[in-house]
């Protein structure tokens, strides 16, 4: 109990319970006993955080792997970690840890032992793997993430991106989720995406390909580049072992749930 209370605290297992969707009752009755969320949650998070297989998940959360993940599947199903991710960053709205003035986009590759979301190999590095494409605030707290196949450019992901932002509350004044400005590398350097940007009341601020150093818009888009290294801290995300892509979908955003419940926590 004392593992699940350090994984899961009283705080984060208040949100979740706000999201989790009721048990589903057997209509005959009998079958076995169900065990409690938070022990699979704290079993989830174990398996997310440490990147063990779910048969190493160690006996004392009570729970077995098979129930655990069966239960993981269910959750991801019903779209809890997304939601458990607005959640908190909604609580950190209504105190104004959130700061809107400006965001950066950024994507990773990951290796993937079991093929991209479609199965498809990448061209850039010839090995099959998953690319993981976010938006963070000012700060660095992951807003907005996706995943896509390692062969994707990074400019596909940003449209996409800004519409899964969320509105979120805000200390004073209606739900926000337009940023002032948005940053990104020579990657998403493309007249269309600025048009798009501006479109939206957007100031986009990406790097010109042969025009801009990347040491000045660094100054503002190294904190998505932080919060990558944050998402490693998630060592379920290192390599892709699973099959599906919402699964893997569900470990970042899981990592993106943890990381801003941090910032509550502090």
């Amino acid at each position: 109990m004392a593992m699940v209370g350090r994984l899961v605290p009283d705080t984060l297992w208040a949100l979740f319970q706000r999201v989790v969707p009721a048990a589903s009752v057997r209509p005959q009755g009998g079958g076995r006993r169900r065990y409690g969320d938070r022990q699979v949650l704290a079993a989830i998070v174990f398996v997310a955080r440490t990147g063990c297989t779910w048969r190493q998940l160690p006996p004392g959360f009570g729970p077995s792997g098979a129930t655990a993940h069966r239960r993981f599947t269910e959750w991801s199903r019903a779209r809890v970690w997304g939601k458990l991710h607005r959640l908190v960053l909604d609580e950190l709205g209504a105190r104004g840890g959130l700061d809107w003035s400006r965001y950066a986009i950024d994507s990773v590759n990951m290796t993937g032992l079991k093929g991209g979301p479609d199965g498809s190999e990448s061209r850039r590095s010839r090995e099959k793997g998953s690319k993981i494409h976010l938006i963070t605030e000012r700060t660095g707290l992951p807003l907005s993430i996706g995943i896509s196949a390692a062969n994707t450019h990074d400019s596909q992901g940003l449209e996409s991106l800004v519409r899964d932002i969320p509105p979120i509350r805000s200390r004073r004044g209606p739900r926000c989720r337009r940023p002032a400005k948005l940053h990104g590398d020579t990657g998403y350097d493309f007249d269309r995406l600025r048009a798009w940007l501006r479109s939206r009341n957007i100031t986009p601020r990406i790097a010109r390909r042969g025009l801009e150093s990347s040491q000045r818009l660094g100054r503002h888009r190294w904190t998505a580049e932080r919060t990558v290294a944050w998402l490693s801290g998630c060592r379920r995300l290192h390599r892709r072992y699973e099959r599906k892509a919402d699964h893997f979908l569900a470990f970042a955003g899981i990592a993106a749930a943890l990381i801003c419940y941090r910032r509550l926590a502090a």
